[in-house]
């Protein structure tokens, strides 16, 4: 199978269409062993067709010519699939495409098609198994209404119907690196179409993929507007950091609104420029002057802060290496994806997930130990029992929640201690500090893994599995998974030796207060840590 990609655009290899027709071909690849060629129509020598019929009349079949027009004729004869790669210019194909396209009267003979609707002329080589694909983007919010005049002329050598298109408006968003997330989320569809057109042909649910506005109409134009750096009423020529701020402001989520105006302040400290934007309920502003109280003020190079938004540095990593710092109110930088997230499509979670499966639930790593605690507290055989069956039931419950390392070693521990229990009901004045012991070095086991045992529980909180890519969420809970770790190490400590003695009665109230305190710590400290960690001078 053979695979050509005509690259139309005048652009050449910087085309943005050019990376949907790579990844298109990729997909179809996939599925079907191709061998793949580019055309940059930019580079080729085709000069405009002269009119003189002779390629009819004279040499049949052949241009007279001496350009570079034979050998794109021989290869698009020779093509199994041709993908015709080009942006829309001026509501058409850019002018040296067009050239090619005129200069393809060779392929054709001279005598009238009698089934043509319109006229047209039958071709000169047997194509009926050649497929063609339409590829292109354009500077709109959306391609609808913008192609009529492109499909009317394929429609003509080609034949209405007798090839697939993919428009995508928004085109020019493809070589912005700030938005890459987004841009590789459509062109993960668009490599889906080539796998599928390979096959069966595009379905449906991927058609609607490729259907999808990257942005939504008002988010891409005020980034569209705001890229030309040019004022709109003066004409003048816009600071370069002030037009970095408007495009990240212009990606406001509004229903990301807190219930109260935020007020964001930059500091680009190597050029000695500050704006602020206002996040409002019903949209957003950029001041340059007249500043508000700000809420949450970042201080950081310019420089530093392009890196991150195009994705050089995460801004995590920057965080951590205190090459900018936070003031104020730190929640904003807790969901930033989702503040400046407008419009963009859901992300796909890390790992597939079941229909209806839920991620971790700090419940499946405390039921089993819960239960032996109170249960075996009142009757050793029937908490015993007890505990057996909640560990059994956890397969059902990890039908809805997704089961981590920990959720299963919780449950083959405290399936152990209660069968060694109803082995020998004596053993419980060893078996319960025993089971604090095993708990407390869980935690503090995990500590040394890459992933401590609280993140997992609570990163659904911040962004979800992407949380685990953060290193300052990481020591945030690798430090709070420490602590707890310890707590329970002493409980099973003190416990152990507290048994049988006058203090026994006391061990049921101390095990169960210390860590509610313990989680009221932990709860205020996965807020304070990062805010003060970020707020150290870069």
């Amino acid at each position: 199978m053979k695979i050509l990609i005509i690259n139309g655009s005048p652009k050449g290899k910087q085309s943005n269409t050019l990376k949907l027709a790579r990844a298109f071909a990729d997909g179809f690849s996939e599925a079907c062993s191709s061998e793949l060629e580019e055309l940059t129509v930019r580079d080729l020598d085709i000069r405009p067709c002269l009119g003189c019929f002779s390629c009819w009349r004279k040499t049949p079949g052949k241009c007279v010519l001496p350009d570079d027009m034979a050998g794109v004729l021989e290869k698009l004869v020779r093509a199994d699939l041709v993908l015709w790669s080009f942006g829309l210019y001026y509501f058409s194909v850019p002018g040296k495409l067009k050239l090619l396209i005129d200069r393809q009267l060779p392929l054709a003979l001279p005598f009238m098609d009698a089934s043509s609707a319109s006229g047209s002329h039958p071709s000169r080589f047997d194509l009926r198994g050649q497929r063609h694909v339409l590829i292109s983007t354009c500077g709109f919010f959306t391609a609808e209404g913008n192609y009529q005049s492109v499909t009317a002329m394929f429609d003509h050598f080609l034949g209405k119907g007798r090839y697939e298109t993919i428009f995508c408006g928004q085109g020019e968003l493809f070589r912005v690196p700030e938005l890459r997330e987004r841009t590789d989320a459509y062109l993960a569809f668009v490599k889906k179409a080539g796998r599928e057109y390979a096959g069966n042909g595009i379905q449906e649910d991927t058609r609607a993929g490729l259907g999808e506005l990257l942005y939504p109409r008002e988010v891409f134009e005020a980034m569209a507007d705001a890229s030309w750096g040019i004022e709109k009423e003066s004409g003048q020529k816009e600071d370069p950091a002030y037009v970095f701020t408007r495009q990240m402001a212009a990606l406001y989520n509004r229903a990301s609104y807190a219930g109260r105006d935020r007020v964001l302040q930059m500091d680009y400290t190597d050029i000695g420029k500050c704006y602020q934007v206002v996040l409002k309920k019903d949209g957003y502003e950029v001041l340059k002057e007249n500043f508000l109280t700000f809420t949450t003020r970042i201080v950081t190079p310019l420089t530093v802060w392009q890196d991150i938004a195009a994705g050089k540095i995460s801004g995590q990593d920057a965080m951590m290496r205190r090459l900018y710092r936070v003031e104020g109110d730190f929640d904003l930088m807790l969901h930033w994806d989702e503040v400046f997230g407008a419009g963009s499509s859901p992300k796909e979670a890390a790992k597939p997930r079941r229909a209806g499966e839920k991620g971790p639930s700090f419940l499946c790593v405390l039921l089993p130990w819960i239960t032996f605690w109170a249960a075996t507290a009142f009757d050793r055989s029937v908490g015993a029992y007890l505990s057996i069956g909640v560990c059994a039931a956890m397969g059902i419950i990890f039908l809805r929640y997704r089961k981590t390392l920990y959720d299963a070693v919780s449950a083959a521990a405290v399936l152990g201690l209660s069968a060694a229990l109803l082995a020998d009901p004596s053993l419980y004045r060893f078996l319960l500090p025993t089971s604090y012991l095993l708990f407390g070095l869980l935690w503090s086991v995990s500590c040394l893994l890459r992933v401590p045992l609280t993140a997992w529980y609570s990163m659904k909180d911040y962004n979800g599995d992407k949380a685990l890519e953060n290193p300052l969420f990481l020591r945030t809970n690798r430090i709070l998974t420490l602590a707890w770790g310890v707590l329970y190490l002493l409980t099973g400590l003190w416990t152990f030796f507290l048994m049988g003695t006058p203090a026994a009665p006391f061990l049921t109230v101390i095990n169960n207060i210390l860590p509610v305190f313990l989680g009221l710590f932990t709860a205020w400290f996965q807020r304070w840590y990062p805010a003060h960690y970020a707020a150290k001078a870069f």
